[in-house]
């Protein structure tokens, strides 16, 4: 778990909602395209904060 949290800090992503959404997500997630839901690659909504400093 530590890891996942400080692997979305470096990328500047806010770890909790990384994570609510990626949990939310991935169970209708193609697995071909999993790596969407990687912290490096993952993107919010454009209507919600996208990045937060950690």
């Amino acid at each position: 778990m530590y890891s996942l949290i400080v692997t979305a800090k470096m990328n500047r992503i806010d770890p909790q909602a990384w994570l609510a959404d990626v949990l939310a997500r991935i169970a209708d997630h193609p697995a071909s395209r999993i790596d969407e839901l990687l912290p490096w690659n993952w993107r919010k909504t454009a209507t919600s904060p996208l990045r937060q400093a950690a």
